[in-house]
């Protein structure tokens, strides 16, 4: 019997899906690094200007001596790359649908199709930028190099998933409701304070750190560290279940939330 889709010239949904990936993925790229002269002076900048402003205020906290096993500068760079990867997956995910309402006039495209694309492409930009911090801290004699890689990669994509979670869900939900795109756009910064990005969390006091470990980014940046820095002691109660159980119910709730409300997203 001859191939039916050879014949026909028909595509399968796999096939159709592929070619939508990859159409939206060049138009965002071009629009991401190319129609902003200042998009890779920015995704640069901002982790060395928060870094020299952490060093500067490291002189009157100690930050260095509150770490155990790992240099002040590697660890909270380490910590800046991985939050920026979440938050940007969460961020980008937040305007993915608005920015692309005039596409779905094709039923070929869908609205988890943007938020996909764009965690996929600022993922891929991140990691970018990420090895080129590494290559620039090596030829300056930092120890940025992770001493397990490959935990490190893999706590890395796994902060990836998560930033992939959270954008499916606020892609939705801002969309649908204005002000919660207000909330998530306000809590950025608190959230940077609270995951232990630029301070230590280990000697806060008890009680205040059993709240502060209900967010799943501060296990999820331990565990990075832990890779990069051998021997590196994660805060108490770190755990890589709950940091899992979160990013899976997070990409289970976005993906049920994006089918239950295909149609109205498509209408906004």
């Amino acid at each position: 019997m001859p191939n039916t889709e050879t014949t026909t010239g028909s595509r399968t949904p796999w096939q159709v899906t592929r070619s939508v990936w990859y159409a939206m993925f060049m138009r965002e790229a071009i629009s991401r690094t190319m129609a902003d002269r200042m998009g890779w002076f920015w995704m640069l900048f901002e982790p060395v200007a928060f870094t020299l402003i952490m060093v500067a205020i490291r002189g009157f906290v100690s930050g260095d001596n509150l770490i155990v096993n790992a240099d002040f500068i590697p660890w909270m760079l380490t910590g800046l790359m991985g939050f920026f990867l979440i938050r940007e997956g969460m961020m980008r995910g937040l305007g993915a649908i608005d920015a692309n309402s005039a596409l779905f006039a094709y039923r070929q495209v869908q609205p988890i199709d943007p938020v996909l694309v764009r965690t996929y492409l600022e993922g891929m930009l991140r990691s970018f930028v990420f090895v080129l911090f590494i290559v620039g801290a090596l030829l300056l004699e930092v120890d940025l190099y992770p001493d397990d890689a490959i935990r490190a990669m893999g706590w890395w994509l796994s902060l990836w998933a998560l930033g992939l979670g959270l954008g499916l869900v606020v892609s939705v939900l801002g969309t649908l409701v204005q002000e919660m795109a207000i909330i998530v756009r306000m809590i950025s910064l608190p959230l940077l304070i609270l995951s232990g990005v630029i301070f230590p969390l280990n000697h806060l006091p008890h009680w205040l750190l059993e709240y502060l470990m209900l967010n799943p980014i501060v296990h999820g940046l331990e565990l990075l560290r832990a890779g990069f820095f051998d021997g590196y002691k994660v805060v108490n109660g770190t755990s890589a279940s709950y940091f899992w159980m979160w990013t899976l119910a997070t990409v289970a709730l976005g993906m049920l939330l994006h089918v239950r409300f295909k149609e109205r997203l498509k209408a906004k």
